[in-house]
């Protein structure tokens, strides 16, 4: 009888463990390739590393608090059990051995899909299925022992083999489609005939009615100039084949072609709108299993990860303020999920990630995507009042409990000052003051760097100056490891730098001493955050109905001082700024070819080179001490530079393993600018 009971109970537990799933939230993990990573090559103490991939099957309760902050969330299907059912593509790297790797998972989110942080951390060559050497760079990540992985969390990015998505479920007013406003903005550099209505190369929303007159095209001439309305018989929905109009519901077309310049924006109705929020809710059940359960598939055992960091550049760094500020870092059994957050050049927006019909992929930039939901109220981490509109928000008043908050850095280059309104992140509103930052923040500023490391040799894109190839990727490995050691230790990481309206290193455009160059035209043109209104169910709902949105006031911005030289004040100073060559700006305008001449270009900088010698300085006009009149020759410079660079390694914003590097880039810019041909006096 005793052995009859047992045996019973056996299968019973058996059973009840072959129905358990990998947690409540994280259904499956369906693995679809495995291998060694670059060969079997390996990084120090970690050894040898693997990658996985393949796609992650989620089931989460509707009726869980922690999942109602997702929008339309109650309007999806849900299966037998009440849950409703999504998947995402992953990509992971492991030490094959995790027991080795230092207890760390390291999120990417994804930038439109794709894999950065090997490039930007590891140095090394781009890649949208990492596996090489070359594709591992100088091995920095693996070395220090990270875990680090990529789940899709947007649902529209082009379909291009290796880009990680989410794949949402549609949400239906019980069964019935769900119409609702989608506005697309575009600005043409050549004659179009016709254009996508998504962001770039994105997946558009289709249009539902095609004929509907309810579908409007406007055109204007600047950002914020009248809108007129485009004639119905001059336009529609389809694509331009041999000069033949072909229907397509996803572009738009032009008789006549679109014109360079001009903002034309189109909105109109769309219906069956994916529920967007999942993204960010599959990103938070994955590290929270990672961090309180186990992952069998991926040999990763229960206590393996200790501590979760997240990383996001532009757009994935917008998408983690709006993770924070909705309350997602907060699990479905109210455990914190990220222990530390890396926010890198997202300036103070947020973003289309959670709403109906959100269009992920749209920002906001001088002139690139106007008014869509990205820099709105509110913009601090503490609770501020907009005297204009009396509302009272911050960013991280959302999390449900003071301990559920992760360790945050907001690291932004000089760009995001000029072209995402950074300032709003640490002043007050009225921009008069600095605001008060929580323990668990730290800025940085990346002193007079631009959206993105340009390439060096500089080139000459978009801009009328030549990009600025500053490179701050050295800082922020040694701030990665500072965020590490914060979470796993509580080490303290250096104290925030960036500038402040209290010692004057953060002022109104109009006030930036920057010196008059031969060539160089300087402007007080910044990209400007303003009150916006989508409707009263925006807010609570995540539903616009207002399209365009009215627009009210902008929010003062303000902009880092400059020095001289025009190089940046305050901040983190990289020793080629602080022993220059060059003058190093956020800001760039467009030439003509690329976009109106008095606009900020896109997230460029530029690069304005001093002058060699007194002479050169003296027959161009030149401010600026030259090259010849600072140091007495290059050894002198790169001892310099190196005494620069010691100073930042004893700060804790350089590792001493970096130095040689940065040493050899150093006299590499030496060389260039002493091969460079003599200027004339129009120009530098």
């Amino acid at each position: 009888m005793i052995t009859t009971l047992r045996g019973v109970l056996k299968a019973f537990l058996l059973a009840a463990l072959a129905a358990t799933p990998v947690s409540a939230d994280v259904v499956r993990i369906d693995v679809q390739s495995r291998g060694d990573l670059a060969a079997g090559m390996t990084f120090g103490a970690a050894g040898s590393y693997e990658k996985i991939s393949g796609r992650i099957y989620f089931a989460v309760d509707p009726a869980v608090p922690a999942n109602r902050i997702v929008a339309d969330l109650d309007k999806a299907p849900r299966n037998a059990a009440g849950k409703v059912e999504f998947s995402s593509d992953f990509f992971l790297i492991k030490p094959k051995q995790i027991e080795r790797g230092n207890g760390a998972v390291l999120y990417e989110v994804s930038n439109r899909g794709g894999k950065g942080m090997l490039g930007f951390f590891n140095h090394a060559s781009g890649s949208l299925d990492p596996s090489t050497a070359a594709e591992m760079g100088d091995g920095f990540l693996m070395k220090q022992g990270f875990t680090l992985l990529w789940v899709g969390w947007q649902f529209d990015p082009p379909k291009r083999a290796g880009l990680v998505r989410v794949y949402p479920p549609t949400a239906t007013d019980n069964g019935r489609p769900i119409r609702g406003l989608v506005r697309s903005d575009f600005v043409v550099t050549e004659k179009e005939i016709d254009h996508s209505l998504a962001d770039r190369d994105h997946l558009a929303y289709a249009v539902a009615d095609p004929d509907s007159p309810e579908n409007v095209m406007t055109v204007r001439d600047s950002v914020d100039g009248p809108r007129r309305i485009v004639p119905r018989d001059r336009w529609g929905f389809a694509r331009d084949q041999d000069g033949r109009k072909t229907p397509d519901a996803t572009r738009v077309y032009m008789a006549g072609k679109f014109e360079p310049g001009k903002i034309y924006e189109v909105v109109y109705t769309a219906e069956n709108p994916p529920v967007v929020g999942l993204g960010p809710a599959a990103i938070r059940d994955v590290i929270s299993m990672l961090k309180y359960r186990s992952a069998d598939a991926w040999s990763m055992p229960a206590a393996s990860i200790n501590r979760a960091l997240a990383f996001g550049v532009s757009q994935s760094g917008r998408f983690l303020r709006t993770y924070l500020y909705y309350g997602f870092n907060r699990d479905e059994r109210d455990r914190k999920v990220f222990d530390g957050v890396i926010v890198q050049v997202a300036g103070a927006g947020r973003g289309s990630f959670n709403h109906r019909f959100a269009q992920p992929s749209r920002d906001g930039h001088p002139y690139l995507n106007f008014f869509y939901p990205t820099d709105i109220f509110p913009f601090t981490d503490v609770a501020q009042r907009d005297p204009e509109t009396g509302v009272t928000d911050g960013l991280l008043t959302h999390a449900g409990a003071p301990e559920l908050l992760p360790k945050i850095f907001y690291t932004n280059s000089e760009y995001e000052y000029w072209g995402r309104a950074a300032s709003l992140i640490h002043t007050t509103i009225d921009g008069a003051s600095d605001a008060p930052l929580m323990d668990n923040v730290r800025i940085y500023l990346l002193t007079a760097g631009q959206h993105g490391p340009g390439p060096f040799p500089p080139a000459q894109t978009i801009g009328q100056q030549k990009n600025n190839p500053l490179d701050y990727r050295w800082a922020m490995k040694a701030l990665l490891l500072a965020m590490d050691r914060w979470t796993a230790n509580g080490t303290a990481p250096p104290p925030s730098r960036y500038p402040r309206v209290a010692d004057s290193t953060l002022v109104a455009p109009d006030r930036l001493k920057f010196p008059k160059l031969s060539g160089v035209t300087t402007s007080t043109a910044v990209h400007r955050a303003y009150r916006a209104d989508y409707g009263p169910r925006f807010v609570a709902d995540g539903v616009v109905t207002i399209e365009p949105p009215k627009i009210g006031t902008a929010f003062p911005i303000l902009v880092p001082q400059v020095d001289a030289d025009g190089n940046g004040i305050a901040g983190v100073r990289m020793p080629e700024l602080a022993v220059p060559l060059a003058t190093y700006t956020g800001w760039n305008l467009f030439n003509a070819r690329s976009g109106p001449p008095t606009e900020l270009s896109s997230m460029q900088g530029s690069y304005i080179p001093l002058a060699r010698t007194s002479a050169e300085r003296k027959r161009t006009n030149d401010p600026r001490l030259s090259i010849e009149e600072r140091y007495r020759d290059k050894d002198q410079y790169i001892g310099a530079v190196s005494k620069a660079a010691l100073e930042l390694i004893d700060q804790g914003f350089l590792l001493a393993e970096d130095l040689p590097v940065i040493l050899q880039n150093a006299g590499r810019h030496w060389d260039y600018i002493a091969s460079m041909p003599t200027p004339s006096t129009a120009q530098h």
